[in-house]
């Protein structure tokens, strides 16, 4: 059986794994992730056209609605709600966020089946509150939400939808449009990444286990993770039935500046790096990805030179592979396949990864130095590097 994620479960495997992995919390998957934007209308236009999301759910003065404006796209299992300030209201901590931090990852939501319990388990455990739980309601029913403070400004909010059955939640209605491209693939999140500061990336790894009774999956360190010039730190953290997964990662001594405090410069504190998204079909995704527009990281030619020595055998044409700039990379499970955007806003901070796991459940470690001298390489053409 497929959750939200549309990962099958696999929690009594993980249990025997990782003990520590505790089942307080019980998370069914990821339920929607939300952006503030400078201009929700014109964001939806783009993941629309370049991801191959499809409209989904509106909310704003029409619905009610008079501090913000939301749009809701979908693709599968994956569903984004880019969110925008109205002016003349009392709420500016939207306006406050995207000066900070530009167009970012705001609320990272949990599909749960008790949002009081989740709130009550994670706050007296030591997560400071957000807000308490709420029921939201009109004539499809009721959602309860209630929300915990993270890294940074990003926040978890909980979602108990079982008694609702509305498009997407009270005060949105579905929204209707004649324009509505083609899907490219996307299935659901694998993962997503916090940046964390100097320092910092232990305390929100034990925030996870204590707080939210994850385990850690894996860690890499600067040894693992680390070009001539810059490294970083990773921990994995996993929830107990393994589909919640955020790495987070912090800065390490190098000899230039690494990515991760890149990130955290033009940020302007913690947040979330990028979002990793599924696929069944990595080239055909890619394929239609570069068709709309998005820009991807190059990869040397010369990492295809070795990789069928690495990884073995694959089903896929390596010469496709590297005309596309896809790595690979193997674990005991398996193999997967992954490819990372450039930065899909202004600022040199979010960007997606798109993954195809064939078996393997790890994160790509062998390709950790092709893809960080990339990452380099576009570091030293804006002059930040």
């Amino acid at each position: 059986m497929e959750n939200l994620t549309g990962v099958k479960d696999y929690k009594y495997s993980l249990e025997k794994i990782f003990p520590e992995a505790e089942d307080f919390l019980p998370l069914l998957g990821t339920d929607y992730v939300e952006l503030y934007v400078g201009n929700a209308k014109q964001a939806a236009h783009f993941y629309k056209t370049a991801l191959g999301f499809q409209s989904l759910a509106y909310a704003g003065l029409e619905t009610g609605l008079k501090d913000r404006t939301s749009y809701v796209v979908v693709q599968d299992k994956i569903r984004l709600v880019l969110t925008t300030p109205m002016p003349g209201t009392e709420n500016n901590e939207i306006f406050e966020h995207i000066t900070k931090h530009g167009d970012g990852v705001k609320v990272i939501a949990l599909w749960v089946e008790d949002a009081r319990k989740s709130w009550e388990e994670t706050t007296k455990r030591g997560a400071v509150s957000f807000f308490e739980p709420r029921v939201e309601s009109d004539e499809n029913g009721e959602v309860v939400r209630s929300v915990i403070r993270t890294y940074g400004d990003t926040i978890h909010v909980f979602v108990e939808r079982k008694n609702y059955k509305g498009v997407f939640l009270p005060k949105f209605e579905k929204w209707e449009s004649h324009y509505n491209p083609t899907e490219v693939g996307l299935r659901y999140i694998d993962h997503m990444v916090g940046n964390v500061d100097w320092g910092q990336m232990n305390v929100w790894a034990k925030f996870y286990n204590e707080v939210m009774g994850f385990a850690n999956l894996i860690t890499f360190d600067d040894k693992d993770i680390s070009t001539e010039y810059t490294a970083l730190m990773s921990k994995v953290m996993t929830n107990g039935n393994g589909r919640i997964k955020f790495p987070i990662n912090e800065p390490a001594e190098g000899k230039k500046k690494s990515q991760i405090e890149e990130y955290v410069d033009f940020y302007q504190g913690a947040g979330c790096q990028h979002i990793a998204v599924a696929t069944n079909d990595i080239v055909f995704t890619v394929s239609e990805m570069k068709k709309r527009g998005v820009e991807f990281l190059y990869v040397p030619g010369s990492y295809y030179d070795t990789v069928a020595d690495r990884v073995g055998e694959i089903a896929e044409d390596l010469n496709v592979l590297k005309q596309h700039g896809i790595m690979v990379d193997r674990d005991d499970e398996g193999y997967l396949l992954q490819i990372f955007t450039k930065p899909v806003t202004d600022r040199p901070t979010l960007f997606f990864e798109i993954i195809q796991r064939k078996g393997a459940q790890s994160f790509g470690k062998g390709n950790f130095k092709a893809l960080f001298e990339s990452i380099e390489a576009e570091q030293a053409r804006r002059g930040t590097l």
